[in-house]
Order: structure tokens, then C-alpha cells, then sequence
């Protein structure tokens, strides 16, 4: 092809790419790689760069990275197929290298005509050179999937099923901080709700299901603000107990580690001493709502915590102050602790004990208790093995004690997916059927 016929083929081949080229990010050029390939035999011959060019081997190494195969140069190549390889590779300019950095600047001008517009290309180029975050965000996904049967609830005997799912993304700005966002849905089924799944609705409504900011001030400072999470989120409770049910997972129903349904936006900090010793403080309020936030109107709970943990033992103690509504004020204090001895074959052992103090009560019945106990065996077999028993329900001063226990076997599949069996009973009040459960979760994350 003579020399001629080669300046026809490179506006030809430029030509194709304007209208595709709005956002060099997305630009696809297979169809000129394609046709560079099928019509210009003897690029070459126009060539400057070479193997033994720095930007060869750089461009070289972009493609082998980004598994860019269809485009391995072969031979000598041009400035504009080089910028075009660099082009179709690098789509993902959030995530560019600092050699892939070089690249774009050394062939600015050429991928500038590419793009028809250098001035749009170049603003991105410095958008991501001062970060886009999109590279410091992880996403991960899970689902769960359940079936069981419960006798004593409103659907005796029926066998139901439900699921649930979450997408999590975590993304950081500076190194020490964290946007945490939780998207959540699923179909929540009538007697199986003592699992502890992602939110369900009847509609299997995808929501945001918790949003929220931490940031560290400092080596020893911690705080956070969010809405749809746990006032508690900075607290350390001294529990190792993890089991799959919705009342007895976190070490007992208690009220001291406010999470109240009725409040929204949270905010807290926390503070490590150092040797195990921590602090923290907690907040959650109506912040959504005309009542707003510490408002004489509005609902509030406030709570603080000392702890102290180690790989073998903790401690932590919590109070609470609730105002459940504009007449009441409720204050409960938590006493939670574990052991978790380091010899093989021997369960860890989780306890706590609450107390509280209903004003919303009548006076005969203003003083409640809570307690609970849970045993884990971590490694028992290829799984984990958890027995635990608790009030699931707040004790009031000379009324019924109304127990739960639960049984369950965690066994992992592989590093995603597990399957756990639970069995529980639940002593109901005066008049009403126990309830005993079977229920399967099977759960999947990546």
C-alpha cells in the first residue's frame, strides 16, 4: 500500500471512532482494531514506536494487565494504534496505574483526536488523578434462604419459607474513615420471623436499610453518624456468641444496646485506652421527623459503655436511658461477659444479666430482669456448635420467667456458603401454646 493509501486509512479509521467517542472511557474499538488489521498490512511502515521503546513495553504490560488479549501489539506500531490500545484497556481510568498514568500523557495529543474533544478527556484525567472513590469501595453481597416449621404459632404445623438478602458497599475517602451504606430486601414469612434475616417485606421491596459515616479522630478516638443503624454501633459487648436467631444472637434480649424502631438517626463515639480498655457513647433520636433531635418532644435513648476485652476474656458494662414516649423514661443497666479458653475442644462461654426500670409500668411491675447464657463450640468438626438459653422476654418484678432455648450446627460448604440447622422452643405466656421451631438457613456471601 503506498503512502497515500495510508494517510486515507488513519482519518478513515478516526472517522469511525467520532461518533463512539463521547466518553473516552467507553470507547469499544474492536471494529478498528478489526479493520487496522484487516486493511493496513504493513503498518510499519509509518511506525514509531518499537520494542525497544519504553511505552512498547509499557503498553505491552497495560494489555497483559488488564487482559486486554485481542490487542497485543505485534511488531512496530503507530502513535495512534498505541493510543488506541490505550483507549480501548484502560476504561476504567479509576483504577489507572501510575505507568498507565505515563501512557495517557505521553500520548495526550494523539488520544485528543481520538476523543475529538482532548478538553473532556482531560478533565476526567484530572478527575481521577486527584481519586474517585469508586476505587475505594468494596461491595459485598449475601442471601439467605429458609425453611422450617413452628408449632404453637398461628400457622401450626404449616411448613413456610422465606429469604433475604443484603448488598453491602463500604467505601473510604481518606484511608480512616468509612461511608457504609446497606441495601436490603426479601419476603419475610409469618412463623419463621425468629431468624435473623435481612429485611423482609411482603412485596420483597429492595430499601436502604442503614446508612451511616465513621471516622477516626486520631490513634484512640472513633466516631460515627448514621441513620437506620444501632445507637450502640461503636459499643465493644463482651459477647462471642453468634447464633442465628433473632432473639438470642447478640447474647439475649436486652434494651441497654439501644436499638429502638421507633428512632432513626444515631450518632456516637468511642475511645480506646489502650490494654483492652475502651469507652463509648451513644445516641439515637427522631431525626426524621418535625420532632427532631433531643427535642422535649421528641423520642430519645442515650446509652454509654465500658468494656474491657482480651483474646480469652472480657468485660463490658452498659446503661441505657430510654424515653420510649413523651411520658415515660426507662433506665437499664447491662452486665455482659465471656471466656473463651484457648485449649481445643472446649466451648466459650458468653453471659449477661440486665436490669431496668419502667416508668411506663405499673408500680407492681416497673422493676424488669434479663439474663441470658450461651455456649459455642467453634471448632466441632468442619463447623460450629451453639447451645444457648435467655428470657426472651423482660422479666417483671414477681411475674412468669419466659425462657427460650435454641440448638444449632453452622457448617460451612465452602469459604461462601453455609448451612445451619436451629431447633428452639419458647415458653409463651399464661394461656397460649409454646412455641418449638426446626427451621434450615442457608446462607451465601461473596
Amino acid at each position: 500500500m503506498k503512502l497515500f493509501q495510508y494517510l486515507l486509512v488513519a482519518p478513515a479509521a478516526l472517522g469511525l471512532l467520532s461518533p463512539l467517542t463521547a466518553n473516552a472511557v467507553e470507547v469499544n474499538l474492536e471494529d478498528i482494531s478489526r479493520y487496522s488489521n484487516d486493511n493496513v498490512e504493513n503498518i510499519s511502515n509509518f511506525s514509531e514506536l518499537y520494542p525497544s521503546d519504553w511505552s512498547y513495553q509499557a503498553i505491552r504490560d497495560v494489555v497483559i494487565s488488564r487482559n486486554c488479549s485481542n490487542l497485543v501489539p505485534s511488531g512496530s506500531i503507530s502513535r495512534f494504534e498505541a493510543a488506541a490500545i490505550i483507549n480501548s484497556c484502560l476504561k476504567d481510568f479509576a483504577q489507572i496505574t501510575d505507568q498507565e498514568r505515563r501512557l495517557i500523557d505521553e500520548f495526550k495529543y494523539e488520544l485528543a483526536s481520538i476523543k475529538s474533544s482532548f478538553e473532556g478527556f482531560d478533565m476526567r484525567s484530572n478527575e481521577f488523578e486527584a481519586g474517585s472513590f469508586s476505587n475505594t469501595t468494596v461491595a459485598s453481597f449475601s442471601a439467605d434462604f429458609a425453611m422450617g416449621a413452628v408449632d404453637g404459632s398461628a400457622t401450626e404445623e404449616s411448613v413456610g419459607a422465606i429469604y433475604g438478602y443484603e448488598i453491602g458497599l463500604q467505601t473510604s475517602f481518606t484511608g480512616k474513615d468509612s461511608l457504609d451504606i446497606t441495601l436490603a430486601g426479601g419476603v419475610g414469612g409469618n412463623h419463621l420471623t425468629e431468624l435473623d434475616l435481612s429485611e423482609g417485606t411482603a412485596d420483597d421491596v429492595l430499601i436502604v436499610d442503614g446508612i451511616s459515616y465513621t471516622i477516626a479522630l486520631g490513634d484512640k478516638a472513633t466516631a460515627f453518624v448514621g441513620d437506620g443503624v444501632e445507637g450502640s454501633a461503636l459499643f465493644n459487648t463482651a459477647c462471642v456468641y453468634e447464633g442465628p436467631s433473632d432473639t438470642l444472637s447478640s447474647c439475649g434480649s436486652v434494651s441497654s444496646g439501644i436499638d429502638e424502631d421507633d428512632l432513626a438517626t444515631a450518632l456516637g463515639a468511642s475511645y480506646d485506652f489502650g490494654n483492652g480498655f475502651t469507652a463509648a457513647i451513644g445516641y439515637e433520636g427522631q431525626g426524621d421527623t418535625a420532632s427532631g433531635l433531643a427535642t422535649e418532644e421528641g423520642l430519645d435513648a442515650y446509652a454509654g459503655q465500658l468494656a474491657y476485652l482480651t483474646d480469652t476474656y472480657g468485660f463490658s458494662l452498659t446503661f441505657a436511658d430510654i424515653e420510649p414516649d413523651t411520658t415515660s423514661n426507662d433506665k437499664f443497666t447491662a452486665i455482659n461477659a465471656y471466656y473463651s479458653p484457648e485449649e481445643g475442644g472446649f466451648p466459650s462461654i458468653s453471659i449477661g444479666y440486665e436490669w431496668g426500670d419502667d416508668d411506663s409500668a405499673a408500680s407492681t411491675a416497673d422493676e424488669t430482669s434479663s439474663y441470658f447464657i450461651g455456649l459455642q463450640w467453634d471448632e466441632l468438626g468442619e463447623g460450629t456448635l451453639g447451645l444457648a438459653a435467655g428470657t426472651h422476654t423482660p422479666v417483671i418484678e414477681d411475674g412468669d420467667e419466659l425462657m427460650m432455648y435454641e440448638a444449632w450446627y453452622s457448617y460451612p460448604i465452602n469459604d461462601s456458603m453455609t448451612i445451619t440447622p436451629l431447633v428452639y422452643t419458647k415458653d409463651m405466656a399464661t394461656g397460649t401454646d409454646d412455641q418449638t421451631g426446626i427451621m434450615v438457613k442457608t446462607s451465601f456471601s461473596f
